[in-house]
C-alpha cells in the first residue's frame, strides 16, 4: 500500500511514519457528535445544567435544541492543532468559511465557521456561554481559542436569537472550559505533510490548583504553522482554466514580456489576421514595433503567465501565541466570584504572484510621445489597454499580526436556600490587527515617470527623456520590465506600505437570574431572565498612500486601498425564558413540556425588535423524544457594515453584456434595463470576447452608498425565522446506542452584505436596478468595458434553506478485544435558494444546493462524518471519514448567467463533480508509570486530491479551498506527546 512508502528525506517525518506504520490497524479519532449524556464520568453527574440553546438549568441533557457536542478525548486523539481544523469538517459547515488555505483574496490563517453556509458572520461564537467579539467585516477565528483549555464543543444546529440575540442564525459554537482542573500538563506536537512541507509545531503548558473555596487554572499555548506552496501540488502547481470547452493553462494576460492593445491592422499573425493586442519578443529591447508580435492568447502555446508556480499559496503560514486564565472563589456560601481571561497573539503571511500592471483600471497614462513608447498611441483611461507585470518587485506579501484579548468576570450566586441563581458579570473584548504589505507600486511616481517628453496634459512637466532627464525623477522604460535598467528604475517606485490598522472593542454589562416559580403536576415551571447592555466601537486607519478616493482608487494598486473608519453601535437588551411541564408518567406522555421565549432589543441606530421561540419536548415513551422549535432570528448591522470606507478588490465576474446584439431582441430594441446595464457597449454583437473579467471593484459601509445612489436604502437589521423538528431514539433494549434526525428549516429576510459584482452587473441587466453601481468607459477604445463595480453593503434579497441532519453512535459491550464506538453524523441539504431582487420584475432565484459557486461557496447536499474508536488496556486507536457528497458547477438557468465555462460562447456549462471522501488514522499509548501520553497518526492517508474546479471559477489553487482544507496538504503525518502530574 501507499502507506508503506518510506519517506526518503525529512527525519522527523520518517520517525512519525514509521511509528504509524508498525500501528496498521490505527485510525484517527472520531469527531461525530457525542451528546452530552455520552461524555462519561464527568458529565454523568446529577444536578442541573444549562445546554447550549438555552437559558433555563435542568436537569435533562437531550433538550429541544439539536446540539453536537464534541468532547475534549475526540478533540486530542483528532491530531489537530487547532480547534478550526476539527470544527470545520461538521456537516453543518458550508458556504465558503475563511481558513488558512485561503491565501489569495485576503487569508489572514483564521478559520471561519460558516453553520448552513449563511455566511460566517451569522454564526455565533461562545465561550462558557458568553458572546466573543466578532472579527470586523468577518466572524470570530475559532483558531485563538486555546485546545488544551477546551473541556467540550457545543454546536447548536437552529437559531437562537431570543436566547443569545444577534447573529445567532445559522447555529451557535459554545466552547466549554476546563474548570476543575488539578496538576500539571505539558503537550508538544509535531506534523508534516507527505512533501515535506507544511510543517507544524506546537507546545503547550497548563496548570491548576482546586481548594474548598475555588479553582484557578491557567495556561499558554504556541504553535507554529510552516509555508506550503501551490508549486509542489499536481492540482494547483499550473493555473488551469475551461475555455470553449477545452481544459488549458491559460494563466493571467498580465505578463511580463505585456499584453498590448493596438489599433486594429496594425498587427497580423502568420494566417494574415489582423490581431488586436501584441507582446514583446523574447531577447528584444522593445523599443521599434517590430520588436512585438501577436499574442496569443489561447492554445497549448500560449503567452499567459502562470501565476500559480511563482509565488501563490496552499497554505497561510502563521504563528500564534495565547494564554488564559480562569478562576472562581467562594466568597460567602452564596456568592462566587469568577474571572475569565484570554489573550491571543496571531502573525500570518499570506503570499501571492507579483503585482500585475493595468493602464486602465490603474488609472496611467503612458503618453504617446512617451520616450520609451514605440507605438506613438495613448494608453491608458482615455486611450488603448496595456498589461504587464511586475516581476522583478518580487511577489506580494500581506503580512498581518492580530491580538485579541477578552474577559468574562463577575459574581454570582444563589438567593438564600431556594431554587433561584443570579449572575451579574461584565463582559470585554479588545481586537487591533496591524497590516504592512509588500511588492506594491507608488502609481502616482509611476504616472509622472511614464509621462510625456514635455508639458502633459496636467500642465506639469514630467521626466523628459533619459538623456534628459528631470532631476528627482528617473524616466521608466516600461515597455521591458526585465531589462536591468528597468528593473533598476522601477525600485524607485517599489513600496510597503503599512496601510491598514484596526481597532475594535465590545463591552457587555449584564445580569440574569433562572429558577423555579411553582409547581405543577408534571413538575416546576422554570424561569430564566435578564438584561444587558452592549456597546461595539470600530477605528480604523490605513497609510496615506492606501487612502482611497469615492471610486476605490488610492496612490496604490486598489486591492491596497482602503479608508479610515470610526462608529460605535450599542443595544439594551431583556429577554426571558420559560419551561412549563405540561404532563408526565402518563400513557403516551412520558414528559410533554413546553419551552417559551422572547427578547427585547433596543439599538440606538436601528430601533427595536422582538425575537422569540416557542418549543416543544414530548416523549410518548422513556425511549423517544419528540422535539419541536420556531424561533425568530434576527441580526443587526455591525460597526463595519454601517461605517466602513471605500476599499478596493478585483472581482472576478461574467459581463452579460458580451456579445450583445440588438437583433436578438424583439423589435430590434434592447430593453430598458439592458441599455442601462450595457452604456457604450455596441449593439452589434462585437463587444467582448473574454468571458470572465476581473475589474476595479470598491466595496464599502451603508454610509457611503448613498453618496454612489441616493436611492440606495439605509441599513436595517435582517430577520427570519427558524424551524426544526426532531426526534431521538435511545432505546433501552439497546445500551449505548442513540440515533437522531432533525428536519431544519430557515428563512431569512433583508439580509446584509455588500453587492457582489456578479449580482451588480446581472441585476442591472435583469431588472434594471444597482445601474448606478456599474461604471462602464462611455466612449474611447474601450468603450462598454467596465471602469468600476461598487459594492456598498446594503440589505439584499432572500435566503430560503432547508435540510436534514442525521446522527447516530454506538457503544458497543466490552470484550476481551477491548471496547469499540461508533459514530456517524450527516447532514441533507434540500434547498439553499438565493432569491436576489424578491418582489421586482426580473427576479433571479439562484438555487445553490448541490452546486458551487465561487460568489457563495460550496453546498453539497451530502456531507458526514464518521468513526470508529477501539481501547484495550493503555492502547487505543481510531478511524476517522470526511465525506463531501457530489456537487456541480454552472447552471443552465442562463438568468444566472453562471457557467462552469469561462468562454462567453459557451452559456449555462454546467460541469458535475463526484463524490470525496478522506481517511484518518491515530494510535495511542497511557504510559501510566510516567503519566505520558503518545499518539501518532495520519490525515488524508490515502493522499486524496481536491476537485479540479479551474481558476476561471475560483481565485484559490484551482480548487474549493474552504470545503476541502483536509485535501490541500495530501497525506500527513503528525505525533503528539502529552505529559501530566
Amino acid at each position: 500500500m501507499a502507506v508503506n512508502r518510506v519517506p526518503r528525506r525529512n527525519p522527523a517525518r520518517n520517525a512519525l511514519f514509521l511509528g504509524i506504520s508498525a500501528a496498521v490497524a490505527a485510525q484517527a479519532a472520531p469527531v461525530a457528535a457525542q451528546d452530552a449524556q455520552n461524555q462519561g464520568p464527568d458529565t454523568q453527574r446529577l444536578g442541573t445544567v444549562v445546554v447550549t440553546g438555552s437559558r433555563i438549568r435542568r436537569v435533562d441533557l437531550e433538550t429541544a435544541n439539536p446540539v453536537v457536542t464534541i468532547d475534549k478525548a475526540a478533540i486530542e486523539r483528532s491530531g489537530k492543532l487547532t480547534v478550526g481544523d476539527l470544527l470545520q469538517n461538521l456537516p453543518s459547515v458550508a458556504g465558503a468559511g475563511s481558513n488558512p488555505s485561503v491565501n489569495n483574496s485576503g487569508g489572514d490563517g483564521g478559520t471561519y465557521i460558516d453553520l448552513r453556509g449563511l455566511g460566517a458572520q451569522r454564526t455565533l461564537i461562545l465561550i462558557n456561554g458568553h458572546r466573543i467579539m466578532q472579527i470586523p467585516g468577518n466572524s470570530t477565528d475559532v483558531n485563538q481559542i486555546p485546545a488544551s483549555a477546551i473541556e467540550r464543543m457545543e454546536v447548536l444546529g437552529d437559531g437562537a436569537s431570543s436566547v443569545y440575540g444577534s447573529d445567532a442564525i445559522g447555529g451557535v459554537v459554545n466552547f466549554v472550559l476546563r474548570s476543575d482542573f488539578q496538576g500539571v500538563e505539558l503537550q508538544a506536537d509535531y506534523g508534516i505533510s507527505d512533501r515535506d512541507d507544511g510543517q507544524r509545531q506546537g507546545y503547550s503548558v497548563m496548570f491548576g490548583h482546586n481548594s474548598e473555596k475555588g479553582n484557578l487554572t491557567v495556561g499558554v499555548n504556541y504553535n507554529k504553522q510552516e509555508i506550503a506552496s501551490a508549486a509542489n501540488r499536481p492540482f494547483s502547481a499550473d493555473a488551469f482554466y475551461l475555455y470553449s470547452g477545452v481544459v488549458s493553462l491559460a494563466g493571467s494576460s498580465r505578463t511580463p514580456s505585456g499584453r498590448i492593445f493596438v489599433p486594429d491592422g496594425m498587427y497580423f499573425n502568420q494566417d494574415g489576421e489582423s490581431c488586436g493586442s501584441v507582446t514583446l519578443i523574447a531577447g528584444r529591447s522593445g523599443g521599434s514595433p517590430g520588436d512585438y508580435r501577436c499574442y496569443v492568447g489561447s492554445g497549448p502555446n500560449n503567452d499567459a503567465y502562470n501565476y500559480q508556480r511563482v509565488g501563490n499559496l496552499i497554505l497561510t503560514p502563521q504563528e500564534r501565541t495565547s494564554a488564559f486564565a480562569l478562576g472562581n472563589y467562594k466568597i460567602t456560601d452564596s456568592v462566587t466570584g469568577y474571572l475569565e481571561v484570554y489573550a491571543n497573539k496571531t502573525r500570518s503571511r499570506s503570499q501571492i504572484a507579483p503585482l500585475p500592471f493595468d493602464a486602465q483600471n490603474d488609472a496611467v497614462t503612458i503618453a504617446a510621445d512617451n520616450y520609451y513608447n514605440p507605438f506613438g498611441i495613448e494608453f491608458g483611461r482615455d486611450g488603448y489597454q496595456y498589461l504587464s507585470r511586475f516581476t522583478s518587485l518580487g511577489n506580494r506579501v500581506i503580512a498581518q499580526s492580530t491580538e485579541s484579548y477578552s474577559g468574562h468576570g463577575g459574581f454570582k450566586g444563589t438567593f438564600g436556600a431556594s431554587s433561584w441563581t443570579w449572575d451579574l458579570g461584565f463582559d470585554y473584548g479588545h481586537y487591533s490587527k496591524d497590516t504592512n504589505s509588500y511588492g506594491y507600486v507608488n502609481y502616482p511616481a509611476l504616472r509622472n515617470a511614464l509621462g510625456s517628453s514635455f508639458l502633459g496634459g496636467d500642465g506639469q512637466v514630467h521626466c523628459g527623456t533619459a538623456e534628459n532627464p528631470i532631476e528627482g525623477c528617473t524616466p521608466i522604460n516600461i515597455f521591458n520590465v526585465n531589462d536591468p535598467a528597468t528593473i533598476s528604475q522601477l525600485q524607485s517606485v517599489l513600496v510597503n506600505p503599512k496601510y491598514d490598522s484596526t481597532t475594535a472593542s465590545q463591552r457587555i454589562a449584564r445580569f440574569d437570574v433562572a429558577g423555579e416559580l411553582f409547581d405543577l403536576p408534571a413538575g416546576a415551571v422554570s424561569l430564566a431572565g435578564g438584561v444587558s447592555y452592549r456597546k461595539d466601537s470600530l477605528t480604523g486607519r490605513v497609510d496615506s498612500l492606501s487612502v482611497a478616493d469615492n471610486r476605490g482608487n488610492c496612490a496604490l494598486a486598489q486591492e491596497a486601498c482602503g479608508s479610515p473608519v470610526s462608529g460605535s453601535l450599542d443595544v439594551k437588551e431583556a429577554y426571558f425564558e420559560v419551561l412549563v411541564p405540561i404532563l408526565k408518567d402518563i400513557p403516551f406522555a412520558h414528559s410533554l413540556n413546553l419551552i417559551v421565549g422572547d427578547r427585547y432589543s433596543k439599538f440606538d441606530k436601528f430601533g427595536n425588535t422582538n425575537n422569540w421561540k416557542v418549543a416543544v419536548e414530548w416523549r410518548p415513551i422513556e425511549d423517544l423524544l419528540l422535539r419541536g422549535t420556531v424561533s425568530k432570528v434576527f441580526r443587526a448591522p455591525t460597526t463595519q457594515d454601517v461605517y466602513a470606507g471605500p476599499a478596493g478588490n478585483a472581482p472576478l465576474f461574467r459581463d452579460p453584456c458580451n456579445g450583445l446584439n440588438a437583433a436578438n431582441f424583439e423589435g430590434g430594441v434592447v430593453p430598458p434595463s439592458v441599455a442601462a446595464a450595457c452604456v457604450g457597449v455596441p449593439q452589434d454583437g462585437s463587444f467582448g470576447g473574454t468571458g470572465l473579467s476581473q475589474s476595479n471593484g470598491t466595496p464599502s459601509g451603508n454610509i457611503w452608498a448613498h453618496r454612489i445612489d441616493p436611492n440606495l436604502t439605509t441599513l436595517k437589521p435582517e430577520f427570519g425565522k427558524s424551524f426544526n423538528f426532531g426526534v431521538v431514539y435511545d432505546p433501552r433494549w439497546l445500551e449505548g446506542l442513540s440515533l437522531s434526525a432533525d428536519l431544519w428549516r430557515l428563512y431569512l429576510n433583508d439580509y446584509i452584505g455588500n453587492i457582489g459584482a456578479s449580482l451588480a452587473v446581472n441585476t442591472c441587466y435583469n431588472t434594471g436596478q444597482f445601474c448606478s453601481l456599474v461604471r462602464r468607459f462611455p466612449d474611447g477604445p474601450s468603450s462598454g468595458s467596465i471602469d468600476t463595480i461598487y459594492q456598498p453593503v446594503v440589505n439584499l434579497g432572500r435566503f430560503d434553506a432547508k435540510g436534514v441532519d442525521f446522527s447516530a453512535k454506538y457503544r458497543l459491550p466490552e470484550t476481551s478485544f477491548g471496547s469499540f464506538a461508533l459514530s456517524f453524523n450527516s447532514t441533507y441539504l434540500a434547498r439553499m435558494d438565493n432569491s436576489l431582487t424578491p418582489g421586482l420584475p426580473g427576479n433571479v432565484v439562484n438555487s445553490l444546493a448541490g452546486k458551487y459557486w465561487n460568489e457563495y461557496g460550496n453546498y453539497a447536499r451530502w456531507k458526514a462524518i464518521a468513526g470508529i474508536s477501539w481501547r484495550l488496556g493503555a492502547f487505543d486507536a481510531s478511524w476517522y471519514a470526511h465525506y463531501v457528497g457530489p456537487f456541480s458547477v454552472g447552471s443552465m438557468d442562463l438568468r444566472q448567467n453562471f457557467s462552469a465555462d469561462g468562454s462567453p460562447d459557451f452559456p449555462g456549462v454546467v460541469l458535475k463533480y463526484g463524490s470525496s471522501t478522506t481517511h484518518n488514522f491515530q494510535i495511542g499509548y497511557e504510559l501510566a508509570s510516567l503519566k505520558t501520553r503518545f499518539d501518532v497518526g495520519i490525515d488524508n492517508a490515502f493522499d486524496k486530491k481536491p476537485p479540479q474546479i479551474y481558476q476561471n471559477n475560483t481565485l484559490n489553487s484551482n480548487t474549493d479551498v474552504s470545503t476541502y482544507y483536509s485535501e490541500m496538504l495530501g497525506r500527513y503525518f503528525w505525533g503528539r506527546v502529552t505529559v501530566k502530574f
